[in-house]
């Protein structure tokens, strides 16, 4: 149950003199998210990593670290420094990786801000899993289309050191993030970062396997988005009146860019039915996952191009 804010501050002033160890700060974070009406799914939906993950790092530790420090005091001015980071959480409503500035993708960490969504896409599953042998081959090309934050390319750089992956994207701030990370992860000689609206500057160029998490929330969705979903650009969020403005664009042409026995792997998310309505003739094999993810399909060279005249009629209508 939600409480009023006066209140709020009230346990905000006593725990900043009453508590005294990490612990008592994780345990109080965790019951503040959890008496507020923070919205938790900017890559996890455990209110005690966000809790741990607030406090670890005003304290400059890593989130796993040795148990036997969490009975260690805190100074007064590590105590204030997470206070006000979980005012921010709670108040502002501000995701925790634009307040850390690190979202976790395949166990890997990443720099996020404002210019990038956080990294949530159930696609490090299928990383992980290797695609579950749907790739014939190893992939020696890769196309990592709206790659935002850079990190399915360089999950796929982790997964696949011998291929080379162009990670592109629209938006100049996004590819200001990605560079931050590729060089992080020195990945430099494998990720090429480009600047394009999906397929237009790549020309002629072919690859096993493209891996897309594009815009997919329809217009009127956005509306209703929780106030944590504000914070990230919409650009890479909205998706028209029905959510489909690019998936149709990409379906339409991502045949020409696969080789012989390449696949397409597309997150569409929310708007899965919307998709399945308007292509009623296709049976689309959605991917299932550990976890209570869908809207990731997946198409091979061959089937892309059966399907060809039906994405092209769509893609003009």
């Amino acid at each position: 149950m939600a409480i009023e804010e006066n209140e709020l501050m009230q346990q905000f002033e006593e725990a900043s003199w009453e508590l005294h160890t990490i612990r008592d700060f994780i345990r109080f974070a965790v019951s503040i998210l959890n008496t507020t009406e923070v919205h938790l799914g900017h890559g996890s939906d455990d209110p005690f990593a966000e809790a741990t993950a607030i406090v670890m790092y005003n304290l400059n530790l890593h989130w796993d670290a040795d148990p036997e420090i969490l009975d260690a005091r805190l100074l007064s001015f590590e105590k204030k420094s997470i206070l006000e980071m979980l005012k921010q959480r709670v108040f502002e409503r501000k995701p925790v990786g634009y307040l850390t500035h690190i979202a976790y993708f395949c166990d890997l960490p990443f720099y996020v801000d404002e210019r990038v969504i956080i990294p949530r896409s159930p696609i490090a599953e299928l990383i992980q899993r290797r695609f579950d042998d749907y790739l014939q081959e190893e992939p020696e090309s890769i196309l990592d289309l709206c790659t935002g934050s850079g990190c399915i390319a360089i999950a796929l750089a982790e997964a696949y050191p011998d291929a080379v992956i162009d990670a592109v994207d629209v938006s100049e701030d996004a590819l200001e993030v990605a560079a931050v990370n590729v060089e992080t992860h020195e990945v430099e000689d494998q990720v090429m970062l480009i600047r394009s609206n999906l397929f237009e500057q790549i020309e002629d160029q072919m690859y096993d396997l493209i891996v897309c998490n594009p815009p997919y929330v329809s217009s009127g969705s956005m509306a209703d988005l929780p106030q944590e979903y504000t914070f990230e650009p919409e650009l890479a969020l909205e998706a028209g009146r029905d959510g489909l403005d690019l998936v149709r664009r990409i379906l339409a042409e991502a045949g020409d860019h696969l080789n012989e026995n390449g696949i397409l792997i597309l997150e569409v998310g929310e708007s899965r039915w919307n998709l399945e309505q308007e292509y009623r003739e296709i049976d689309f094999k959605w991917l299932e996952f550990d976890s209570d993810a869908e809207g990731v399909l997946i198409l091979t060279q061959q089937e892309l191009q059966d399907y060809q005249a039906i994405f092209d009629k769509r893609r003009v209508g």
